[in-house]
């Protein structure tokens, strides 16, 4: 009888496990041979250093055993499969200029803003290790050339998700609710490893206030390393012509603040130490009066640490910012300045002083697009002020709503809905500007001129009140040759409401910023008023703002 071998052989389950066995050998043993099936051989090398290549097996592996990366999975996949698997940060020389630069820009990034959540030991002791250029073991340096590859490839996705898009924090948590920037940091990567100008003029992903911050960020670390802090205690206003002892005093950290342009140990307080008051009153948002009372010398006294987390705070947030909108009209509104900014086609136009929600109504941070113009408005009473406000001030005086110019438009059961009529007493004044939204915030006149003569303005139920309100609508309206001063005046004083929608649209950025260098490159503060500040610094650095 005849017996065909290969039948046997093949038929045999302890010899297709051997088979079995060795394939999986030669696949996991041997990484740097077994070529990955997504490559493609015809793809010519990119640099000059392909005699090794990554494979998918290895990667997967790495990503794996790597916790701090593994949320980077799609994009090192992405990476690496688009330029052929081939190493990025190494060349025929070593370690690339652009990794180098990489690694010394974390690094500063670290230093500089006192940040260890980015510190990698373990990359660290590879950079190390690879940049001394030794080869006394090609297989161990081999070894350590594809591990520094991924390392410092994870290292860059870290980086630039952090500096780039922020902190992982939950920002609607923190009463944010602008939607963070959009970016895709694997073509940040690419444009990185294959170019020669990272990282001094590759556009980076970043608003322009971002970079503002950092620079003036330095010079407060440099106050803080250098000087002794002591707060300045007195039961007395300074104003000039005055001398005192304690005037020798503010004038010397006047001028460690930038705000005194010389040395000055006079105790007299004189033209010079003037300007420098009132400078430094401008810059945190005080009156300018030029007398050091007792709300000057408290912000005086805000140690340069106090300053600097104020600082870093808002560099977080300017990285959750879109980029600076070139070229668009935009409206921003910066809460703790009370202050509104127009830009025509992305330049500056005009701004004017704005009044906002109180501590326990805050106006919300937000955007959203100008749709409507409402002239002469009706203001529809919210139901919580009619019961809390009006209802009882009906019981008190019959006349009431006479008094006030409101009507009763229905009942539901006994509760009134009632609203003000159009005129000089109308609680949103002679316009309102609506961008709809689920906060029912809107921008709008005001009858209580006088409230923009505070400094401090947080006293609205949420909405914003405008100090230029005909202003802003000229603004909105110039496209429209039928809309002129003269019109939009009229308009203003009907007796029943007018809708005209606003062509184009316009957005609208209401903001939280307590820290920012303004157009004239004046480094500003302001009060955390709604107490966002304090919330953030606890979660990014575990400590309570003074």
């Amino acid at each position: 009888m005849k017996i065909e071998i290969s039948k046997v052989i093949f038929s045999t389950p302890i010899v297709l496990l051997t088979l079995f066995l060795f394939a999986l050998f030669n696949i996991f043993c041997n990484p740097i041979k077994a070529k990955d099936s997504l490559r493609d051989s015809s793809i010519n090398s990119k640099s000059s250093f392909n005699n090794l290549f990554l494979d998918s097996i290895y990667l997967e592996n790495f990503i794996l055993q790597e916790d701090s990366f593994q949320k980077y999975h799609s994009e090192y996949f992405d990476f690496y499969s688009q330029r052929n698997f081939e190493f990025a940060w190494f060349d025929a020389d070593g370690l690339t200029e652009q990794a180098h630069n990489f690694y010394n820009l974390q690094n500063d990034l670290i230093s500089n803003l006192d940040d260890s959540t980015l510190y990698n030991p373990e990359l660290k002791q590879l950079y190390d290790r690879l940049s001394d250029k030794i080869d006394t073991n090609k297989i161990l340096r081999d070894s350590l050339i594809r591990k520094a590859e991924l390392s410092i490839t994870g290292q860059f996705f870290r980086y630039a998700t952090k500096v780039y898009q922020g902190s992982e924090l939950n920002i609607t948590q923190l009463g944010w609710y602008i939607p963070r920037k959009k970016m895709n940091i694997t073509k940040i990567l690419d444009s990185l490893v294959d170019g020669n100008e990272y990282p001094n003029k590759i556009q980076e992903p970043l608003n322009r206030q971002y970079r503002l911050l950092e620079k003036e960020l330095s010079k407060y670390q440099q106050l803080n390393k250098l000087f002794k802090w002591d707060s300045i205690t007195v039961d007395k206003v300074f104003k000039i012509g005055e001398k005192n002892r304690i005037i020798r005093i503010i004038k010397n950290r006047l001028f460690l603040l930038g705000d005194y342009q010389e040395k000055d140990t006079s105790t007299l307080f004189n033209d010079s130490m003037l300007i420098a008051v009132k400078k430094f009153q401008f810059r945190f948002g005080l009156p300018e009066t030029g007398i050091v009372g007792f709300s000057t010398l408290k912000q005086l006294n805000l140690s340069p640490k106090t300053l600097i987390i104020k600082i870093l705070i808002n560099m977080e947030r300017a990285r959750w910012l879109p980029l600076d909108t070139l070229g668009f009209d935009r409206i921003v509104i910066n809460i703790p300045e009370y202050k509104l900014y127009v830009y025509d086609s992305g330049k500056y136009s005009f701004s004017m002083p704005v009044i906002v929600g109180t501590e326990a109504h805050n106006t919300v941070i937000f955007s959203g697009n100008i749709r409507y113009i409402v002239f002469s408005p009706y203001w529809n009473v919210p139901l919580s002020i009619t019961k809390k406000e009006v209802m009882p001030a009906m019981m008190r005086n019959r006349n009431y709503l006479n008094q006030h110019n409101m009507e009763v438009v229905k009942y539901d059961g006994l509760i009134p809905e009632i609203r003000q009529k159009p005129g000089q007493k109308n609680a949103l004044g002679k316009v309102k500007f609506l961008f709809p939204n689920k906060f029912n915030i809107y921008l709008h006149d005001t009858p209580n001129k006088d409230a923009f003569l505070n400094s401090k303005r947080s006293f609205s139920h949420g909405c914003i009140r405008i100090g230029n309100p005909a202003g802003l609508a000229k603004f909105l309206l110039r496209r429209q040759p039928l809309y002129t001063a003269d019109s939009i005046g009229t308009l203003m004083n009907q007796s029943n409401e007018v809708w005209v929608n606003a062509k184009p649209l316009v957005q609208v950025i209401i903001k939280y910023f307590t820290a920012w260098v303004d157009a004239e490159g004046i480094m500003n503060f302001r009060d955390d008023i709604y107490g966002h500040d304090k919330k953030m610094a606890e979660k990014l650095f575990d400590v309570s703002q003074n």
